[in-house]
């Protein structure tokens, strides 16, 4: 795990382009998140771009301004300039660095500005950034796993194998989408509320959303090969936001014996910018585990785990209605938390997905699982605010929820923010719940 700075971090450093530059933006110079766009309304192809300000640095359209980048950050800004971002992935941690290093130079005030370059963000379309293979979603916070456990087991909440190993499963690619993503309300089988013994088949009734952090895998391993946690971190590309849509009423009939299944797979909606872990050195924050807990074992251990083997990203949640958009009503908050709350970290979900030989490819997709907090108003879903369904939440327009209703949109925020350094921001994801087919 490197936790080297270098220039690229340079607090003082601003842009050519003046919207880089309000405190108030999450994409800075510092930042440069990676993703994939086109034109709206075009039949362009997409390929890579880099956010900046309120504009998409289009890196295709770089031309001879690259002339002056190093052979390695040329060959990078090649892989970037794909419909995916695999090739770039799979290039590995000194390629990625090398074009950050480039593109920030570029970027500089001072440097030529490239206007030519430039596509505003509210003009631009974007797509899941890279093709992915698979996707693993864990469940890496005990406040989540705790009140959730409460709910359905109130005698043991957390299960004995939660504060041994880091908890995954196995989730569904082929529905992941970018904000913006909009999807029919589930059907499936539920557990009648009347006791009888047939079960009900029809719309899912409590529809929840859940507030996670995606990982996405640069260089992968092969097949047989362990990735030692040590070394885990340089094979993640970036982190982003993803909500993993769930419902509730079909995962309490269908989760045991084998885990989430028709609950799970219909949608999981994450943000169009990856933020390299690089943008994120330095944000991270000290990982810690009560003494009276289970110390990880060796192979989850590594000496810099409890110094800086977390990141300090402040994660938000907020929900508008159908009616709050007819009234033009903003979106509500509903709750705040912060990744550095996680109980295990990045670099152990890496290591222990690869303990037993599993091999990860570029662009594979894990998930934080639920990232709620230690307080109440931390929660990062709808079952935990609500208890269960048992309280309503109250919005400003004087609507009330306990899940998610027809037409509502759920937003995730997130940003890292540290006195004296640049708000490294990563954007929205935005979903919408349309009414079930």
């Amino acid at each position: 795990m490197s936790m080297q700075l270098n220039e690229t971090h340079d607090p003082s450093l601003t842009s050519w382009v003046a919207s880089a530059n309000d405190a108030g933006s999450d994409f800075p110079i510092q930042n440069l998140p990676f993703g994939a766009f086109r034109r709206a309304g075009s039949a362009e192809a997409f390929r890579g771009g880099v956010a900046i300000g309120d504009q998409v640095l289009d890196l295709a359209a770089l031309g001879a301004a690259a002339t002056a980048f190093t052979d390695e950050a040329r060959d990078a800004l090649s892989l970037a300039n794909r419909d995916s971002l695999n090739g770039l992935m799979a290039a590995g941690p000194a390629a990625w660095s090398a074009l950050r290093l480039a593109l920030s130079r570029l970027l500089r005030s001072g440097a030529e500005q490239l206007p030519q370059a430039l596509v505003p963000q509210s003009n631009a379309e974007f797509t899941v950034p890279a093709r992915i293979g698979d996707y693993t979603d864990f469940y890496t916070s005990i406040h989540h796993a705790t009140t959730v456990g409460r709910l359905f087991r109130p005698d043991e909440p957390l299960l004995p194998n939660y504060k041994w190993v880091p908890i995954g499963y196995h989730g569904r690619a082929s529905s992941i989408g970018v904000s913006g993503q909009s999807f029919p309300r589930p059907k499936g089988q539920t557990r009648p509320a009347n006791g009888a013994a047939e079960p009900h088949f029809g719309p899912c009734r409590r529809l929840d959303y859940e507030l996670e952090v995606g990982v996405f895998i640069g260089t992968g391993n092969a097949d047989g090969d362990s990735i030692p946690v040590a070394e885990a971190e340089a094979h993640v590309f970036g982190l982003c936001l993803l909500n993993d849509w769930s419902a509730r009423d079909l995962q309490a009939w269908e989760y045991q014996p084998l885990g989430p299944f028709l609950a799970k797979n219909f949608a999981t909606t994450i943000s169009p910018w990856i933020v390299t872990t690089e943008a994120l050195a330095p944000y991270r924050a000290a990982w810690t585990r009560d003494a009276a807990d289970p110390q990880p074992l060796p192979y989850l251990d590594y000496p810099a785990l409890r110094d800086s083997g977390a990141f300090d990203i402040e994660l938000e949640v907020l929900l508008r209605t159908a009616a709050m958009r007819d009234q033009n009503v903003p979106a509500a908050p509903l709750s705040r938390s912060n990744f550095r709350d996680g109980y295990w970290s990045v670099a152990q979900m890496v290591a222990h997905h690869t303990v037993n030989g599993c091999g990860l490819r570029p662009g594979d997709l894990l998930g934080s699982g639920t990232m709620s907090g230690p307080e109440p108003e931390s929660a990062g879903s709808l079952l935990e605010l609500s208890g269960g369904g048992k309280t309503s939440i109250m919005l400003p327009n004087g609507e009330q929820r306990t899940f998610l209703e027809d037409g509502d949109t759920v937003v995730l925020r997130g940003r890292a923010v540290r006195p004296g350094l640049p708000r490294i921001g990563f954007g929205e994801a935005a979903g919408t719940v349309l009414p079930a087919r």
